[in-house]
């Protein structure tokens, strides 16, 4: 029992010294100086053959100590990214959390809850959508809420020759006071001049570049109707190929090599070989406005990180249009970017007035749920009508289903 009273007081002994010298030592502390840990960002994007991807997320990082942005780079094929994406946002999963997407996903992506809606967040931030150029914003609006803002847009525009064609006629191309009618007559007065032997090149093929020409000729499918009669006023036009129906944006080129007065195409067109001189070209706004192609900026549904999401979207598509435009080569889509002196020595075309008419009138095509489908629906009727093998009622009505799905 001695023995056992003995030990007691010892192990009391010791816990008292241990206590004791414990109580004068103050806490451990982390060094003053070790930096808060970074919330990491994954950008899902396409390759970039450019550095402006990169150096975006460079200067984003750089300019603040909350988020880190890791790039996620996709594959270059955007049916493959497509694929890649849907498997991993069908799962619910969060290994994303800002995703680019090709104006044509956005409707599907929308309707199916992979990315969610961003009107509050656009608001809060102090923009609205009329910052943006208007072809992209559609594009990135289903169900009348807005789910995407523009990484960089596309669109089409009407080249034509500034050595052919007249002062005053030139003049209401360039300020768009002009129908596809006046288009038409235009193509078949100058044609044969300055060695042409086309008036107009477009693309009518069955494809998606019909679905492109189809939203422009009806004004954004605000006119139907009437965009189809004009439409194939202009197939069966002499002041057109005979095979017209065949042509996508490749054959379209031709217009670089002196073959034609007119051509819709996209910006690209001006880098293919050419025997014109810059002085000989001139661009102008489509009538009913210039399809929007181009990359959107979306936030995943099940994004872990939504406020610093947004921080990166928003910075891409507003201050960071800057790199894009400058390093990247891509048409700006936030507005106030279209008066920056560095983007606009960097891309002549964009102090054309003709172009910036362009680009202040773009549409979309279809916003919708199944977009393969609607597309689908729309190139093959429209290019039946265009072939003599259907009705113009049955035609509409047929646009219209493709619309409403």
């Amino acid at each position: 029992m001695k023995k056992l009273l003995a030990v007691l007081l010892a192990c009391l002994m010791i816990f008292s010294l241990v206590g004791c010298s414990n109580s004068n030592e103050a806490p451990a502390e982390e060094p003053a100086d070790t930096p808060a840990e970074k919330i990491v960002i994954k950008f899902a994007a396409q390759g970039d053959s450019t550095p402006a991807t990169q150096t975006s997320i460079d200067a984003f990082n750089a300019a603040q100590d909350k988020y880190e942005v890791q790039w996620v780079d996709m594959s270059n094929d955007s049916g493959a990214m497509k694929d890649a994406l849907k498997t991993s946002l069908s799962a619910g999963s969060s290994d994303y959390d800002v995703i680019s997407m090709d104006v044509c996903w956005a409707g599907e992506f929308a309707a199916a809850g992979y990315i969610q809606p961003i009107d509050e967040m656009v608001k809060n931030a102090g923009l609205k959508a009329s910052d943006f150029n208007a072809g992209s914003m559609s594009a990135g609006t289903y169900n009348a809420k807005t789910y995407a803002l523009p990484f960089f847009p596309d669109l089409g525009v009407l080249f034509f020759r500034k050595d052919i064609v007249s002062e005053e006629d030139a003049a209401k191309l360039v300020a768009g006071e002009y129908t596809y009618a006046d288009l038409l007559a235009m193509a078949e007065k100058y044609k044969g001049e300055g060695g042409t032997t086309e008036g107009y090149l477009f693309q009518a093929k069955q494809g998606e570049c019909l679905v492109c020409n189809t939203a422009e000729l009806t004004a954004g499918w605000t006119d139907i109707e009437n965009g189809l009669v004009a439409f194939k006023a202009l197939t069966d036009s002499d002041a057109t190929p005979a095979d017209i129906l065949n042509y996508a944006e490749g054959e379209t080129e031709q217009f670089m090599n002196g073959v034609a007065v007119f051509a819709r195409n996209w910006p690209y067109m001006n880098g293919c070989d050419t025997v014109l001189t810059p002085d000989q070209i001139g661009y102008a706004p489509l009538p009913g406005g210039s399809c929007v192609g181009g990359w959107l900026l979306g936030i995943n549904k099940n994004s872990q990180n939504v406020e610093g999401a947004f921080e990166f979207a928003k910075y891409l598509a507003t201050e960071g249009q800057v790199v894009q435009a400058t390093v990247g080569g891509h048409l700006p889509g936030y507005n106030a970017t279209l008066q920056d002196a560095s983007v606009l020595s960097a891309n002549p075309m964009l102090t054309d007035a003709g172009f910036a008419q362009a680009l202040a009138t773009t549409v979309s095509r279809p916003v919708s749920a199944n977009y393969a489908e609607a597309s689908d629906a729309i190139m093959t009727n429209v290019h039946a009508y265009l072939s003599g093998d259907a009705e113009l009622a049955a035609t509409v009505e047929a646009v219209n289903a493709a619309l409403a799905q």
